[in-house]
């Protein structure tokens, strides 16, 4: 009995020490494991806070590339380049580029008729300026001759066929077979051409002396003149006649008394040389008044003109001979010629020459006559260009 006291009691002193010892709470065991699907773990990204401004995001571009100037077609830049002043003379002038246009008329409207080259020869008639030209168009032309072995055209009809002469007083070189064409030179009453092809009322013939064309006055070059260099006429000198006696010695002596001669004869008195008196110079006078106009009187009957370089719409012609006597032309708005188109008239006003066609009559109307309202029968040709031309 006392026995299983003390085990009693030492039981219980080891439980109350080993309670005293471990005070530590043991972590309680977690319960099994079971099956699980193991994934990788997401990490969130750090977010770093500073009082800076957000910048927007800025897609990326291109650097842009400077422009360059389109560079010019070496042809726009020598044409551009050879149209500088220049003033011809009338004479010889040379072709300075490679191939020259040979033009019916002043200005890129005039119809090409032929080509010079380089370093051909040509002669200078005269230079002409044009008042208003065209954007890229020379305002400068020389009106040449027509080099040698160029071609013209003129109307058969007027052509007489048995000895091939100018039938009619006056006849038109054209640039082509048509009266549309520009007027080249005009061939008188008699003169004798020559033939080289025919083709419809037109024959092509050899170009004679007077013909003309019309090309860029700045791809011509003349050479200055020189100017002869004369050599001065030096003249001789005199001859001396009088010798230089050499000096002699003095000699003293008593002096003389010369004698006085009584014969010698008076030395003859020195007469001054007569100069001729030139006569002054007449003087022009330059400040005359100009010559008055020239007014006329014509009757004839209206028609319209033919030709495309005509300086007026209108035209006088002689029914007899189909053969216009002026163009007609007025400078008030009031007065419509179209009108008296067809009509028999008599009309009055100042006659002069066209500043463009130096061989042009034209009249300006003052005072119109009607006669008759019936038109003429014609049965004969009639001229499209005027009285002094077909």
């Amino acid at each position: 009995m006392k026995t299983n006291c003390w085990l009693v009691l030492g039981t219980m002193l080891a439980t109350a020490a080993v309670a005293q010892v471990n005070t530590n709470k043991l972590p309680e065991i977690p319960p099994p494991a079971t099956a699980v699907t193991l994934t990788a773990p997401v990490v969130a990204p750090l977010e770093i806070k500073t009082n800076a401004p957000v910048k927007k995001a800025v897609a990326a571009k291109s650097k842009p590339r400077k422009k360059v100037a389109a560079k010019a077609p070496a042809a726009a830049l020598e044409k551009k380049s050879a149209f500088q002043p220049i003033t011809l003379v009338p004479g010889p002038a040379t072709v300075a580029v490679d191939n020259l246009n040979l033009r019916g008329q002043a200005g890129l409207k005039g119809e090409v008729i032929g080509h010079v080259k380089k370093g051909d020869p040509v002669t200078v008639v005269c230079e002409i300026n044009l008042d208003k030209p065209k954007t890229g168009e020379p305002a400068q032309w020389a009106k040449i001759q027509l080099p040698s072995g160029m071609k013209v055209w003129v109307n058969s009809k007027f052509i007489d066929a048995t000895n091939k002469t100018v039938s009619v007083k006056k006849l038109n070189l054209r640039g082509g077979p048509g009266e549309n064409f520009s007027v080249l030179g005009i061939l008188e009453k008699g003169a004798t051409i020559t033939e080289v092809v025919s083709k419809g009322d037109w024959t092509q013939i050899e170009a004679p002396t007077n013909a003309f064309a019309f090309v860029t006055a700045s791809y011509l070059k003349q050479e200055a003149p020189v100017a002869p260099v004369v050599a001065p006429v030096v003249q001789p000198l005199p001859a001396t006649t009088n010798a230089v006696a050499e000096p002699q010695p003095i000699v003293a002596t008593p002096p003389v008394t010369p004698a006085v001669d009584t014969n010698v004869p008076a030395p003859a008195p020195t007469v001054a040389p007569v100069i001729p008196v030139m006569p002054a110079p007449a003087v022009l006078e330059t400040n005359l008044p100009p010559p008055p106009p020239r007014v006329v009187t014509h009757e004839g009957f209206v028609r319209s003109s033919a030709s495309l370089v005509a300086p007026t719409y209108f035209e006088l012609y002689d029914p007899a001979t189909g053969t216009a006597i002026n163009y007609l032309y007025t400078t008030t708005t009031n007065l419509n010629v179209s009108r008296y188109n067809g009509l028999h008239i008599v009309v009055t006003g100042e006659e002069g020459m066209d500043k463009r066609w130096k061989d042009t009559p034209v009249l300006t109307i003052q005072k119109i006559y009607v006669l008759s309202t019936n038109r003429p029968v014609v049965t004969h040709l009639t001229t499209p260009r005027g009285a002094k031309s077909h």
